[in-house]
């Protein structure tokens, strides 16, 4: 199969058009994504092609955007509703935890919610508190919606296709950083399952679990701590919810060392399942304490310099297998 270079940003747009040209029930809302191209412009171009009645602009209301697209959803179509920045999911939260993820199962299973919800996450340029942040904890208990997280062009693309052909409801986390990163995107109809974690680089000593922009700074230290004679498996789980255990548990217990890498603060991050799960299932094959490489317990500073300092980098992440591994 042949390949392209596509930025990010590229990949996810192509998915979109893609998805608009296949299906004529879906459809793409929310603020400034028509002529505008939303505010990171991934949106650009699609509504010159597809129109005002597939592609529009909504007023400033998360909880609007949000039950819009549940009610579109249940009856029949498939949205996909933009958020300037995952920080305003808690504006939209009642419309997201309590409608979206369980109106299917207080119906009886008799409505479907097939939709999108992308939402930029992530620190990105000292954007502040309250747009710098990585939600996707929160959802951790949303037992009715899916959490995605690609981390490369390819799985941006093939995951969000994915989810917009879902008939369930989806949190698609789009990392601000990423954006404009560059990786070969497969031709043709290309798609990626959910829930099935990709494990970017096989290691024996050490299972380093990475989410979003830590997965490539993960990476990164691998390829450092190989030189120190020290082999790491870098295991992306592609997201929060659903979240493939058999392959960690597995890597862990080839390794018996495990360390959770996210940009999400330690309390609550997405880490902090996985550890609890592989202390209750494999205690007795770990060789050293779970590790987790996360940012500090606090806020975003509106500082870039204070901004950078807070973000853990493949030295964090080198650092905390060493340490496992003494």
């Amino acid at each position: 199969m042949s390949e392209r270079e596509l930025t990010f940003t590229q990949a996810i747009n192509e998915a979109l058009a893609e998805e608009l040209e296949r299906d004529p029930d879906v459809f793409l809302m929310g603020e400034d994504v028509g002529g505008f191209g939303g505010v990171f412009g991934v949106t650009q171009g699609l509504q010159d092609k597809f129109g005002e009645r597939r592609v529009f602009d909504t007023p400033l209301s998360e909880t609007l955007i949000v039950g819009a697209a549940v009610g579109a959803a249940i009856t029949g179509l498939r949205p996909v509703a933009e958020l300037q920045y995952s920080d305003f999911v808690g504006i939209a939260m009642d419309e997201m935890y309590n409608k979206a993820a369980k109106w299917k199962f207080m119906h009886g299973g008799r409505l479907d919610v097939p939709m999108v919800v992308r939402a930029p996450e992530g620190a990105k340029g000292g954007a502040g508190a309250e747009h710098s942040q990585s939600p996707g904890g929160l959802f951790q208990s949303a037992f009715g919606m899916y959490v995605l997280m690609p981390t490369n062009p390819a799985d941006a693309k093939g995951l969000l296709k994915s989810a917009i052909r879902d008939d369930n409801p989806v949190l698609f986390l789009e990392h601000k950083a990423l954006y404009s990163k560059k990786g070969l995107v497969p031709d043709g109809e290309h798609l990626v399952p959910i829930g099935v974690a990709a494990t970017p680089r096989q290691g024996s000593d050490v299972t380093v679990v990475a989410w979003g922009s830590l997965v490539p700074r993960s990476l990164q230290a691998a390829e450092v701590l190989a030189e120190e004679g020290i082999d790491v498996e870098v295991i992306d789980p592609r997201g929060i919810r659903p979240l493939d255990l058999p392959t960690i548990l597995a890597s862990v217990e080839r390794t018996g060392r495990l360390v959770l890498v996210h940009e999400a603060p330690g309390a609550g991050g997405p880490g902090a399942e996985v550890a609890a799960v592989v202390a209750e299932q494999m205690l007795d094959v770990l060789e050293a304490p779970i590790l987790r490489v996360t940012t500090p317990d606090t806020y975003f500073p509106q500082s870039v310099h204070l901004e950078r300092m807070m973000l853990p980098g493949a030295s964090d992440v080198a650092d905390a297998v060493r340490r496992v591994m003494a």
